[in-house]
């Protein structure tokens, strides 16, 4: 005998997803820009943990990629689950990202972060999101 089951339902893409989406990538454009201002050697620099932060970078830009496509087209399940994770890593890895620079350079990437941050663009959260052009969002 087959029961009926009724159809899973999609989850519920957060209002706010696109948001938080555009704002962790905008928040690591101002740091990767900030950094390369400094006078700070390859050996100052965590280069594991900046491969951390260049890895959710581009696990944000999928995702804002993925929320234009076709909903049947994705595993929203798997995307929601992986994009949500990813977002609840960023204050963590930057966290220890800024732990491990010198300390002589946490004020001036302070100040140098927070000014570029101010100056961009809401549109370059989508640089290199692909089909995407920035200057059409």
């Amino acid at each position: 005998m087959l029961r009926h089951m009724a159809p899973r339902s999609r989850p519920e893409i957060p209002n706010d997803l696109r948001m938080r989406l555009e704002a962790a990538r905008l928040d690591l454009l101002a740091l990767f820009r900030a950094l390369d201002r400094m006078n700070l050697s390859a050996g100052e620099i965590p280069q594991r943990l900046l491969r951390r932060l260049f890895d959710l970078d581009a696990d944000y830009a999928e995702a804002l990629w993925a929320l234009d496509q076709p909903a049947a087209t994705l595993n929203r399940p798997a995307m929601l689950r992986d994009t949500l994770a990813a977002l609840d890593r960023l204050s963590q890895a930057c966290a220890q990202f800024r732990k491990k620079l010198p300390t002589r350079a946490h004020p001036i990437l302070a100040q140098l972060e927070g000014s570029v941050r101010n100056a961009l663009s809401p549109n370059e959260a989508y640089n290199m999101v692909p089909g995407r052009n920035p200057e059409n969002v």
